[in-house]
């Protein structure tokens, strides 16, 4: 560490992670694990976040399990999904997706706190010597000599400062300060709503099947949680000075319409500013790289939180990135000319994927989550709910799809850890 032009520290590391996320913690353990010298910026002091994505998918507990760390995992508090249903014409549940019919290890979808999850990974990264985390410290813009990034500049609450390296990772999400920076180019799809996330505490134990709720133009979905539910409302894109005019007895009573047995709770919702908006983008940039510079995980893609798999997708580039950039960070490589063509590797090894869970989203969108919204009944229709009850078998291609995912990724060998 040394001293910059204007009394700034300047630090030297061989990869910059900007993002303490899932991806960015995954992509810096493994790295580190490679015995390459990796500094992951957080912007916040702790993981502390409702707005979080809980879902933690079959394929990433296979990686978890490759790098040793899934028994830590199995002990945190969780839940399990085992199955997502519709209501079918006639009142009854329709499975269409089942996790537990999958041939995985882990054949179901764990909800977990993404906090304790991300506590758990620095807890790994920090028994690496190779590994620091700098939280408190906020990247607010990109170093470049020429048409190369090299780093990134920072704020902290100690004061500026900048990190020097032979690759910046970008997993600073859909707001990323780096892709921003840099001026990538990036193709919006529309979405039609946003999600308010709140939590209902409840002692109430509620099913391990995901039944999305939905009734008069509402919809929402209750996640468990130990002491609590945290649910998540979805509404019509740019209403949310609306949802907050109609205040928190209207907002209740539509809680109790969509979750009748949590009823009695929803009075423990204290004001509207317990509900947190979390606006819905999808898009996907043209180019994920730059000489010295690398976007993976909502940083390249913002995905919506239908099916919950952006996490899963964003900690598979995380390990495709580990991979493949490794062995050139370890050798010097990354400064190189060439370097760009190893980053490419990367995007052309993880577009596909990305390509077909976007697609499957925007179905999903203008299936099931718009019609709801209008008002419309959803439902699985007969000749579906008999296919699927006749031949369930059907419903293990989604589950693939969600919970592993098209190029499940994972964990190389020289990452992997006993027990």
């Amino acid at each position: 560490m040394s001293a910059g032009s204007g009394g700034a520290l300047v630090q030297r590391t061989d990869c910059v992670v900007v993002g303490g996320g899932p991806a960015g913690l995954v992509v810096g353990l493994i790295l580190a694990r490679a015995g390459v010298r990796v500094t992951v910026l957080e912007k916040h002091a702790d993981f502390l976040r409702d707005f979080r994505g809980d879902t933690v998918h079959p394929a990433t507990m296979d990686l978890l399990e490759g790098l040793g760390l899934f028994e830590r995992f199995d002990a945190l508090p969780h839940s399990r999904v085992r199955r997502v249903a519709l209501p079918g014409a006639d009142g009854r549940e329709v499975a269409l997706v089942q996790f537990d019919r999958l041939p995985v290890r882990h054949p179901y979808i764990a909800m977990v706190p993404q906090w304790d999850l991300l506590d758990l990974l620095a807890a790994a990264g920090d028994a690496e010597p190779t590994f620091t985390l700098l939280t408190e410290h906020e990247a607010t813009g990109v170093l470049r000599d020429g048409g190369r990034v090299i780093g990134v500049e920072y704020a902290s609450p100690s004061g500026t400062g900048q990190v020097l390296a032979d690759l910046t990772v970008a997993c600073d999400g859909r707001t990323s300060t780096v892709r921003r920076a840099v001026g990538f180019p990036v193709r919006e799809h529309t979405v039609g709503f946003d999600v308010w996330w709140y939590r209902i505490p409840t002692e109430r134990h509620l099913r391990e099947s995901l039944l999305p709720r939905m009734k008069d133009g509402s919809a929402a979905i209750a996640i468990p949680r130990d002491g609590y539910v945290q649910a998540a409302a979805l509404g019509r894109k740019g209403t949310d000075a609306e949802v907050r005019a109609r205040g928190i007895e209207a907002f209740r009573a539509e809680s109790a319409a969509l979750f009748p047995e949590l009823a009695d709770d929803v009075d423990a919702i204290a004001s509207m500013d317990d509900v947190k908006l979390l606006g819905v983008r999808l898009d996907r940039l043209r180019r994920w790289h730059a000489p010295g510079v690398l976007c993976i995980g909502d940083a390249a893609h913002a995905m919506s939180p239908v099916g919950g798999v952006g996490i899963n997708l964003a900690i598979q580039d995380a390990v495709a990135t580990a991979r493949i950039v490794a062995g050139p960070l370890r050798r010097g490589e990354m400064r190189e000319r060439r370097a760009d063509r190893v980053l490419a590797r990367v995007q052309r090894r993880r577009i596909l994927p990305t390509v077909i869970i976007q697609s499957l989203q925007r179905v999903m969108h203008a299936r099931i989550i718009e019609p709801a919204l209008r008002g419309e009944r959803v439902a699985a229709s007969p000749r579906l709910a008999s296919i699927v009850r006749r031949f369930p078998i059907v419903t293990v291609l989604p589950a693939l799809l969600v919970g592993v995912g098209p190029r499940p990724e994972k964990a190389p060998r020289w990452a992997r850890r006993n027990r």
